[in-house]
């Protein structure tokens, strides 16, 4: 599997005239070698790959590293990599610009003086765009763990409770499931709060009546689960039912538009363009959605701007909402892959509203 990957490199090498590409994001270095740790480089040449890290690593990475020889060095590892390219005739190595600070570019092109360095921005990143079989049944694994573990904790959501200890019982209830830890800063924002994208749990507490917006995720071996779901605490305002409604609506158009072929331009507006006549447009000012997998947020983007298309193995987020200032919000999102004729939904949370 780890050798169909580094396949997807042939293109680079032809397009850039490279000898050697040269891995420093783990990311990256994850998807085509297997090593989850945290720090460590990998050199891919046509036909060979080394993967190099000092000797904290040296043991973990004979157990995770397939594909690659493993080269133990110091932690000055740009030595290795020089030492590697005069061996092998290496004279030109493509690397992640995307990733690399100035600093080290500086040192790389120190240390690699009889080599030509070629910048290849994020698209180096683009290897990851669609997902292999394996992967998506880990991103189903972890996103089903998510779900199941929000379902399990909606009790405790009631008038009374801060918006904190909502997200530390999920979190520790993805954990108690098999997470390896939450894939990013729980949002958690009830009342006028919900006007907020991004309003990470709070120390406000939870009212009667109000909406709270719960934006979660687990990791799992190195993939990310990405939900949001909208519920209400006591029964809401007739306003705050109207526009659930229309966000569920929009939710459920985009759903059904997913298909290999579609422009995540496109795609954008069919949301964008349900809520822009039901009178909202300037609340929605976000775009639909994402790719998620080794991270939470990956190529493709799905927005007014973007100018990619859907392929099939790409997973994405379809989450439009709507946040209206003093009053606040809703978003529900749904993590999708994209199948050969349609989609296949990996989180399985509830999506309507529901008044606990």
């Amino acid at each position: 599997m780890l050798k169909s990957r580094r396949a997807s490199l042939k293109s680079f090498f032809e397009e850039y005239s490279l000898k050697a590409l040269l891995f420093t994001d783990l990311r990256n270095i994850r998807y085509l070698c297997g090593f989850s740790g945290s720090e460590g480089a990998l050199l891919v040449s046509q036909d060979q790959a080394w993967f190099l890290c000092d000797s904290r690593y040296t043991a973990q990475a004979a157990e995770e590293v397939h594909g690659a020889e493993i080269r133990e060095c110091a932690a000055i590892r740009i030595d290795t990599v020089a030492a590697l390219a005069h061996e092998y005739g290496l004279e030109r190595i493509g690397f992640e610009a995307a990733h690399t600070t100035v600093s080290a570019f500086r040192r790389l092109s120190e240390k690699l003086s009889g080599c030509e360095l070629v910048e290849i921005g994020s698209k180096l990143d683009e290897i990851r765009i669609c997902k292999d079989h394996d992967e998506i049944e880990q991103l189903s694994a972890v996103a089903t763990l998510a779900s199941q573990a929000l379902t399990s904790i909606l009790a405790d959501i009631k008038p009374g409770v801060r918006e904190v200890d909502i997200a530390v019982a999920l979190e520790f209830e993805m954990r108690r499931r098999g997470a390896d830890g939450r894939a990013f800063d729980f949002i958690v924002a009830s009342g006028e709060r919900g006007a907020m994208p991004h309003g990470r749990a709070s120390s406000k507490v939870i009212r009667s009546g109000e909406l709270v917006t719960i934006d979660f995720g687990a990791l799992k071996d190195g993939y990310h689960s990405d939900e949001t779901v909208t519920v209400a605490c006591g029964k809401p305002e007739i306003r705050a039912l109207e526009i659930h409604s229309i966000v569920k609506s929009a939710h459920d158009l985009a759903m059904e538009a997913v298909r290999p072929g579609i422009s995540c331009r496109d795609l954008d507006e069919v949301a964008r363009s349900y809520i822009r006549n039901k009178g909202y447009g300037e609340y929605f000012g976000h775009g639909l959605g994402h790719g998620v997998g080794l991270e939470i947020h990956e190529m493709p983007t799905l927005s007014p701007r973007s100018t990619a298309v859907l392929e099939e193995g790409m997973v994405i987020t379809v989450e439009p909402g709507i946040y209206i200032p003093g009053f606040g919000g809703v978003r529900i999102e749904d993590t999708v892959a994209v199948t050969g004729d349609g989609c296949r939904v990996l989180t399985s949370a509830d999506k309507q509203l529901l008044i606990l």
